[in-house]
């Protein structure tokens, strides 16, 4: 081999090895979002939040989502497909908290971002980080508006409670004792819901955070007083079906819904008076900012900080009602409206 010949089959590996690491550098960070069902709007909006920042960061998404709201076999399938896969981050919403964290901490093991969306998990430090709502915060805010909403009627009120599942994720026990506390009942263990002893509560029975679940929930509960007047309800799908349930017995006009979400059939729902209040969150904002947080991750390590005097980032709430109160900070549906997703 001649010289010259030498530095050429050099210079052509050097030239393929460039190309080989420029390839290599160019290839786009991979990172999955995880639902609890692709059915509600929340998660839909979500959904859309996250494939819009990562079309614009340059992230490879892959979602995933449960069949129903409480399946947590898919997610950990999801997981596991996201670790074999080279994610460099999870975002997700744990339809079971504390079944969940083995799962997660094996993604954490292999070096992946994990980031809860709305949903902490159970202890909320097994993720990396929470984007959510303040979901005490939420509840807290209907339950205020339903007491000063109620005035002395408020101390013989008669209270349905519809929940979202029997494994009591944290954000179905954040709202449900947010709004007790707000209304001024006192907490049993604020770590579950059910124990309480406040004579006002007629009961407490679960709805998957759809209309038919509020609808059979509400119905059970109606069995068994009814002369319930306030119904608190984990989302605005259980609301609606609280509300057909409460209209087969003719009592929609006397009965107050208060809710959490602030989806826009959430909205025009209170705007018509089918629920009373309800909690505004931003799932878009959650699923964009967990994009983000991924991106910044997979840049230099950094990861995300929580909100100042709080163990997450805190999205924002805002109370959404034509029927202000005062004392309690709200906005009228018109802005609701503005605001609102799905």
């Amino acid at each position: 081999m001649t010289i010259t010949t030498a530095i050429r089959l050099s210079l052509a590996a050097s030239v393929l090895a460039l190309g080989a690491g420029t390839a290599q550098a160019q290839e786009p960070v991979k990172a999955c979002l995880i639902t609890k069902t692709d059915t509600n709007p929340f998660f839909v909006k979500m959904k859309e939040g996250a494939e819009a920042k990562a079309a614009e960061l340059g992230v490879e998404l892959k979602s995933y989502a449960g069949r129903v709201d409480g399946d947590n076999e898919a997610q950990v399938a999801a997981i596991e497909a996201c670790v074999a896969d080279g994610a460099k981050g999870i975002l997700l919403t744990a339809s079971d908290t504390a079944a969940i964290v083995d799962s997660v901490k094996t993604a954490r093991d292999a070096g992946i971002l994990v980031i809860a969306l709305d949903t902490p998990l159970d202890p909320i430090d097994a993720a990396d980080a929470t984007f959510a709502t303040d979901n005490f915060a939420a509840g807290r805010l209907i339950g205020q508006w339903a007491a000063a909403t109620m005035g002395d009627a408020a101390a013989d009120a008669k209270i349905a409670l519809l929940d979202l599942a029997i494994s009591q994720p944290s954000v179905d026990v954040l709202r449900d004792q947010g709004f007790l506390e707000g209304f001024g009942i006192d907490l049993g263990d604020p770590n579950k819901w059910g124990d309480e002893t406040d004579p006002r509560i007629v009961g407490n029975e679960v709805t998957a955070g759809n209309e038919e679940g509020g609808l059979t929930a509400m119905e059970a509960l109606l069995a068994k007083d009814p002369d319930i007047n306030l119904v608190y309800t984990i989302n605005e799908p259980a609301a609606a079906g609280a509300y057909e349930a409460l209209k087969a017995v003719g009592k929609e006009g006397s009965t107050l819904i208060v809710s959490v979400d602030g989806g826009c059939p959430g909205v025009a729902n209170v705007k018509d008076g089918v629920i009373g209040a309800t909690s505004q969150q931003y799932p878009l904002k959650m699923a964009s900012m967990g994009i983000e947080a991924i991106a910044a991750f997979a840049k230099d390590g950094t990861k995300p900080t929580p909100t100042e005097g709080k163990d997450f980032v805190d999205t924002g709430v805002t109370l959404v009602t034509d029927k202000p109160v005062e004392g309690v900070e709200s906005v009228d549906t018109a802005k609701g409206a503005e605001l609102c997703w799905g």
